[in-house]
């Protein structure tokens, strides 16, 4: 790029930045010195490439998305909470929000994830244990007790039973007299990586992609400000995956849901910015702060140039950032802090835009309240001691952070390439669905993990206090653990609430849903309807089993 072209672009940059309203902070370094809130190349200098590095808040904004960066508005202090009954996590809310906690991102436990009521057999040992239990929407009522649901931003990880999940959410905010409209939050939703890594469906694919579909088309015609979609690369890098590879299948995915809107007939310019992701922010701090680049600077030119978004908002890749769980150890557990601290700074240097930091018991079970602080007060030390929120993307420019952009980008779309050629018709939703049915993820994900695994176990690869500067005796950690009293709680509130609802609306609503699932009608209306009547989510996706069946993935060894 000319000397020219550069100082165009920062001009440009400059009229956007002097635009931008800022936040009340003082940007100088702790010394007192004035910082600039961007660094680029000297004026006069010809940069080969920089089209690619570009300024922020420009396309391909690689560099990020607002050109003010965190001075204009810093990420989202967003913590991942839930376990218990709802009662006990409203509690843990209340605790974050008053810590500094600036959104709520609600964690399930495993029967609803899976769309089961808490007396159902298979619920058994496992309510309230790894996340919050959900059987109605007077559960979610209880969860936000005290929270002004159109006031506060919340994020539902939850994928297989999302739709229901979501109607008892809107059930909850209508009780606390807030309009549906103004709900500003997002749900997960993201089916695909369900299939490709965390094993959380309920149904066979095409009626979860239906269920996304209609969701789509409820929230662009009725909620406008609310995210229906949250593609989700953290889980696939749980499972073993390689950064490129996290990359590759997430943006894949949710290329897929651009594909699926597109067919629904609706706007990308309206509803891609209803899009946002997820992703996991591991330990090898340079190759993280690379892939979040990478990840923009891909999104940003496929909408453009292959889906047709015109604005920047339909081509900008916003993210919520989770430091990586499978990094924690249980063998001295306090190393965690260190390492969710750094991963956390990984995640800033690259843009994140909401980020959740791991407590350092996580690996052995819930956070307790301590370590829930700490966890969130490491966010709170980044963000007002550290001044990495002074200056947009201050490693923008690196010899290394760049060469290692372009390498992911690169390893990227040669995996796209392979995906599109899993299909028969050209699309990337087909090369997914058929990666799908062959186990064609699940086999590129085991062979990543089973390398790395390799690794550590020669020594190559070293994990301290596991396989390096190992400790003979390790004190006991004390950890949350969760009484089977709080399951018998859950199912005994849950028989009162059915015995007390009106049954025959309950049945008449159930009735209507299973009518329209039979036909093309939109769900989300007739789902709505069951929630506000009480219907539990076991009864809800029960009725939609029933007509659609269960979905057993192809063994893949």
């Amino acid at each position: 790029m000319s000397p020219e072209d550069v100082q165009a672009g920062a001009n440009r940059w400059r009229q956007r930045y002097e635009a931008s309203r800022l936040r009340d902070a003082d940007f100088t370094t702790l010394s007192g010195a004035e910082v600039e809130p961007v660094y680029g190349p000297p004026a006069g200098d010809p940069v080969t490439g920089f089209e690619r590095i570009g300024w922020p808040g420009e396309y391909p904004f690689t560099r990020g998305l607002h050109a003010s960066g965190y001075r204009g508005k810093p990420w989202t202090v967003r913590q991942f909470a839930g376990f218990g009954n709802a009662r006990q996590t409203n509690e843990r809310y209340k605790l974050i929000l008053a810590g500094g906690g600036a959104g709520l991102s609600v964690a399930f436990d495993m029967p609803t994830l899976m769309g089961r009521d808490s007396d159902d057999p298979r619920a058994l040992g496992e309510v309230g244990h790894c996340g919050v239990a959900i059987d109605s929407a007077a559960d979610m009522e209880a969860l936000f007790d005290g929270i002004p649901l159109d006031r506060v931003t919340t994020s539902m990880t939850i994928s297989g039973p999302a739709v229901p999940i979501f109607a008892m959410y809107v059930a909850a905010a209508e009780r606390q007299g807030a309009d549906p409209t103004a709900l500003d939050g997002t749900l997960q939703t993201d089916i695909y990586k369900e299939y490709i890594a965390q094993k959380e469906w309920l149904f066979p694919p095409e009626p979860h992609l239906r269920l996304i579909g209609d969701l789509m088309e409820h929230t662009v015609a009725h909620m406008p400000r609310y995210k229906p979609i949250s593609v989700s690369g953290y889980h696939i890098r749980e499972a073993g995956s390689t950064a490129a590879q996290e990359l590759a299948f997430t943006l894949a995915d949710g290329f897929a849901y651009v594909e699926l809107g597109l067919a629904r007939g609706l706007d990308v310019d309206v509803f891609a910015p209803g899009l946002t992701f997820f992703f996991d922010a591991h330990i090898d701090f340079f190759e993280e702060i690379a892939k979040f680049r990478a990840a923009r600077r891909i999104w940003a030119r496929w909408m453009r140039d292959r889906y047709g978004a015109r604005t920047e908002r339909a081509q900008w890749l916003r993210f919520h950032t989770q430091t990586a769980g499978v990094s924690l150890t249980a063998q001295q557990p306090d190393n965690n802090v260190v390492r969710t601290a750094i991963e956390a700074l990984a995640a800033v240097l690259g843009g994140t835009n909401s980020l959740h930091t791991n407590a350092l018991d996580e690996v052995l079970a819930l956070p307790s309240d301590h370590a829930a602080k700490v966890a969130l007060r490491t966010q709170l030390v980044l963000l007002e001691e550290t001044g990495v929120a002074n200056v947009a993307d201050p490693l923008g420019g690196s010899w290394y952070v760049e060469a290692e952009t372009d390498r992911l980008e690169a390893e990227v779309e040669a995996i796209f390439a392979r995906i599109e050629a899993l299909g028969s018709d050209g699309t990337i939703a087909s090369g997914i669905l058929a990666g799908i049915e062959e186990g064609w993820f699940t086999a590129e994900i085991g062979d990543a993990a089973f390398r790395y695994a390799q690794a550590l176990e020669r020594g190559a690869k070293k994990i301290v206090g596991v396989n390096a500067y190992r400790d003979a005796d390790e004190a006991e950690l004390e950890i949350l653990r969760i009484p089977h009293e709080v399951e018998e709680g859950q199912v005994k509130a849950l028989a009162e609430r059915r015995a007390a609802r009106d049954q025959g609306a309950v049945d008449r609503a159930l009735e209507r849903l299973g009518e329209a699932a039979s036909g093309t009608a939109n769900l989300v209306p007739p789902i709505l309807e069951a929630a506000r009547a009480e219907a539990t989510l076991g009864e809800i996706c029960g009725t939609l089993r029933a007509l659609w069946g269960e979905w057993r993935e192809t063994p893949r060894f």
